[in-house]
């Protein structure tokens, strides 16, 4: 559920691979197949993050984050919008089931589904295509309303360059859903890996030609080169372009598809647009200051939460079904799974966040801080990174107890949770705007994640009852401890550092590494003491990976 308050293209796609529904996941007897696909998706997923933080560095070196970037941000933005809404949205929940029954049943089938899917997403996307291409420049003077006319017309310039780039990343999204359905996972793993790489390939070769055009370019030949890579996945495949548009399948993807559509509507079609309004009337750099300090935030959110709760899923359904069908009539395994699960996650995501929190300016320099990004651009993106990092711990639990809920198949809950959040969100960031400015955003967001945990946890009271027993509170008290002592002793290594070393150059490079370090140390050092088994598991984990290599 955690996505900042906006996303741009760049981070919605170039972000690591997203859920494998469990449909699209071996059987359980298949224990090495399993473990393969595996390691494969999360060798793609670290590779996209480390070049999406490239892509972002690359970005705040040549064009620094003024208006020109504010500008580029809204001709990612609109195109990410367009793709969530019409076919991104509906991969995991509604493509793969589909696509993974007709691949067991009948491969013919599948292809001939597989085809009519892809025509008609041609067919339709290119209409819409064409549509806010000829919009464009009203599109860019109602987002950038608080901006300069020379700036509306750049972002309508940049658009027009994009907004192709919402086909090729459409039809990237319908080929991993099928290359999912045949259990083929190498190809999609790195798709967005191959989208961060091409943009920052084009922004380091085409800037002095391009200027802030050359990383709209590189993201139109990204999203092509997805596509392109996935196609000797389905060399053996019939698929076939052409005028069959429709397909009985189609039907059940549809049916599938619009339960989601409540809170994607109010994420695409309400909160995004008016979030960057919003940041578009605090002024210039606005919208560059938060997507700099969304990318930042969304590394420990997707490494650890997200990660955790998607292994731990599966555990919560089978346990859920096993009460179902009343073979656990106390699903005590159900608690103890979800316990075990928020346990790990607070364990990783608090000190992450406080790590972070204390050390935002100094990794901010050290990853931007260069060219023309300047001093005020890192104060700002060090501020907008710490009001989003309040957030981030809610934001990693609620993960996990959203999980619960599809876990028991119930997604009602959740989605009508997250509209009403989304609602709070939106009257809270224009409330505080004239006290707190661009900062508003990232205050209401920490505030939506706060609430949803809330509600989440509301309706789920019965279940976390028998969290207790499992030991999950103590182990948040442990959590909390440890964390404050690791960030107190990591301001004074920072302030150590900053007295011994004033200035650039490898002084920068140590005020991040030496108080990260003594942080790390002292945590692992202090929950260990105090009993945090999770801590302890992790531990014996890498060093049997060591050994074992």
């Amino acid at each position: 559920m955690f996505r900042g308050f906006v996303m741009t293209m760049e981070q919605t796609t170039g972000e690591g691979v997203g859920p494998i529904p469990a449909e699209a996941v071996p059987p359980g007897g298949e224990t090495a197949r399993i473990a393969r696909a595996a390691g494969v998706l999360a060798l793609g997923n670290v590779a996209s993050r480390l070049l999406g933080l490239a892509r972002e560095t690359v970005k705040s070196h040549f064009f620094g984050a003024g208006a020109i970037v504010d500008a580029y941000g809204v001709a990612t933005a609109v195109p990410t919008m367009l793709h969530d809404l019409l076919v991104g949205g509906m991969v995991n929940g509604a493509l793969v089931p589909v696509f993974s029954e007709y691949a067991e049943r009948d491969r013919e089938e599948l292809w001939r589904l597989a085809s009519a899917f892809l025509n008609l997403s041609i067919v339709v996307l290119a209409a819409i295509i064409l549509l806010v291409e000829l919009a464009a420049p009203q599109i860019a003077t109602l987002i950038l309303s608080g901006q300069e006319a020379a700036t509306q017309a750049l972002a309508a310039r940049l658009l027009r360059i994009t907004l192709p780039a919402v086909l090729f990343l459409s039809l990237s999204a319908v080929l991993s859903g099928l290359l999912y359905a045949l259990k083929r996972f190498s190809l999609p793993a790195f798709t967005a890996a191959v989208f961060n790489a091409t943009i920052v390939i084009a922004a380091i070769a085409l800037h002095r030609q391009l200027g802030i055009a050359a990383l709209a370019v590189g993201l139109l030949a990204g999203s092509a080169l997805q596509v392109v890579l996935q196609l000797p996945g389905l060399r053996d495949s019939s698929l076939r372009l052409g005028l069959r548009l429709w397909h009985p399948g189609l039907r059940r993807v549809g049916m599938l598809y619009v339960p989601t559509l409540i809170p994607l509507l109010a994420d695409v079609g309400l909160s995004r647009p008016i979030s960057y309004v919003l940041a578009s009337q605090s002024g210039e750099g606005g919208i560059s200051y938060l997507n700099y300090a969304t990318q930042l935030v969304q590394m420990p959110q997707g490494l650890v939460a997200t990660a955790i709760s998607l292994a731990v899923l599966p555990t919560l359904s089978a346990a859920a079904a096993r009460r179902a069908a009343g073979l656990d009539a106390g699903n005590s395994s159900f608690e103890q799974t979800l316990a075990r699960g928020l346990r790990l996650v607070v364990a990783l995501i608090l000190p992450a966040a406080v790590g972070l929190f204390i050390l935002a300016e100094p990794t901010v320099a050290l990853l931007y801080g260069h060219g023309e990004f300047a001093a005020t651009d890192t104060f700002m993106t060090a501020w907008a990174l710490r009001y989003y990092l309040l957030g981030l711990p809610f934001a990693a639990v609620d993960l996990l107890l959203v999980y619960a809920f599809y876990a028991q198949q119930d997604t009602l809950t959740p989605s009508l949770i997250g509209v009403g959040t989304i609602i709070a969100y939106l009257l809270l960031a224009a409330a505080l705007l004239p006290v707190f400015g661009l900062f508003s955003l990232m205050i209401a967001d920490s505030v939506k994640h706060l609430l949803h945990t809330i509600f989440s946890a509301v309706f789920l009271r019965r279940r976390l009852e028998g969290v207790r027993q499992y030991g999950a509170y103590r182990a948040f008290g442990v959590v909390l401890v440890a964390s404050a002592a690791m960030g107190a002793a990591a301001y004074g290594a920072l302030l150590g550092v900053e007295a011994l070393m004033p200035g650039g150059g490898l002084a920068e490079v140590l005020a991040v590494l030496v108080p990260a370090l003594v942080g790390a140390g002292v945590y692992l050092g202090l929950s260990s003491l105090l009993g945090l088994e999770e801590i302890r598991l992790l531990w014996a984990a890498v060093r049997r990976r060591l050994g074992a290599q």
